[in-house]
């Protein structure tokens, strides 16, 4: 008997402490309720409780959540029905109004963002639903954020995982993706040919060009050149005439310095002709021009022989 009230007592005083002390983790808040009413929140750490007054209503994890939301159907702009899978992060920033301004937040989030998503999407065609997944993802965020204000809940970031269009525009898409890759592929051979034939054209011009060039300045060197060469052969036949000037006068002032004048040259003439005409088989030829000349040479020996006689 003794050791059955020990135990009840034990077990009072469990029950006693477990409702009296609560440790709450970090990153966790609860909400306290004094008589049904709301009194204060738990902070992280040892908290302390009136027994039986005072309840805890729930716990609040204040890290930032991720809510999935499932697949919806929509209609796009051009009444083509369109499968999208968007997942949405949260915090909660008011325990208070997260625990008294909804029931379930959770729920209203995933409700709201599909209703906004039937919004956004039904303004858009699908072209621009396919394309647009960043303005989608940030209409959806706005709206949520202007709900959820008042739940004490802060929405972070909406991210639209797919867009699934229906099978058949799926397959007239890959269609039409593989004719604008081959079209594509088309205008960059083209280009590339083009690209060729220019710089092959190019090419072409530029060597006609340089050969062009080359032919010219060959020309003006070899003209250049025939010039030089004949100014050399020019100066080489005037220093030669220069020479036979230079050696002809020479010879003349050497005549001069001897006291040789043109008489005395006649006369020696006269007389290598009067050598010449000795010789049996000689015959000389003169002409009548020449008899007046003939004379006067006579004369002009008699004037040698006699100024050699006085001397």
């Amino acid at each position: 008997m003794q050791w059955a009230i020990i135990a009840i007592i034990i077990v009072v005083v469990v029950v006693f402490v477990a409702l009296t002390v609560k440790i709450v983790p970090q990153q966790r808040v609860g909400v306290v309720e004094r008589l049904g009413k709301f009194n204060r929140l738990l902070t992280p750490g040892l908290n302390i409780l009136i027994p039986v007054i005072d309840q805890v209503r729930t716990y609040h994890d204040l890290r930032i959540q991720q809510a999935n939301v499932p697949p919806q159907t929509v209609i796009t702009k051009d009444n083509v029905q369109v499968q999208i899978d968007t997942i949405i992060f949260y915090q909660v920033v008011g325990p208070e109004e997260a625990t008294y301004g909804i029931s379930d937040y959770v729920y209203g989030v995933r409700n709201i963002s599909t209703a906004t998503m039937r919004q956004i999407i039904g303004k858009l065609e699908l072209d621009e639903t396919l394309s647009g997944r960043e303005k989608i993802s940030t209409d959806i965020r706005l709206a949520l954020d202007e709900a959820t204000e008042k739940w004490g809940v802060r929405i972070e970031r909406v991210e639209v995982i797919d867009i699934k269009p229906p099978l058949d525009i799926q397959e007239a898409m890959d269609k039409q993706m593989k004719a604008e890759r081959s079209k594509r592929a088309i205008v960059l051979e083209a280009e590339a040919a083009k690209q060729d034939m220019i710089l092959r054209a190019e090419g072409d011009k530029q060597s006609k060009i340089l050969k062009a060039e080359g032919d010219k300045e060959a020309r003006i060197r070899q003209a250049e050149g025939s010039r030089q060469a004949q100014e050399l052969e020019a100066h080489g036949e005037a220093k030669a005439i220069q020479a036979v000037a230079e050696a002809e006068k020479s010879r003349i002032e050497l005549i001069r310095s001897a006291g040789l004048d043109e008489h005395v040259l006649a006369y020696r003439s006269f007389e290598a002709l009067a050598e010449i005409a000795k010789g049996p088989a000689n015959k000389v030829f003169l002409p009548t021009s020449a008899v007046e000349t003939l004379g006067s040479l006579g004369a002009i020996a008699e004037v040698f022989k006699a100024s050699k006689d006085s001397k």
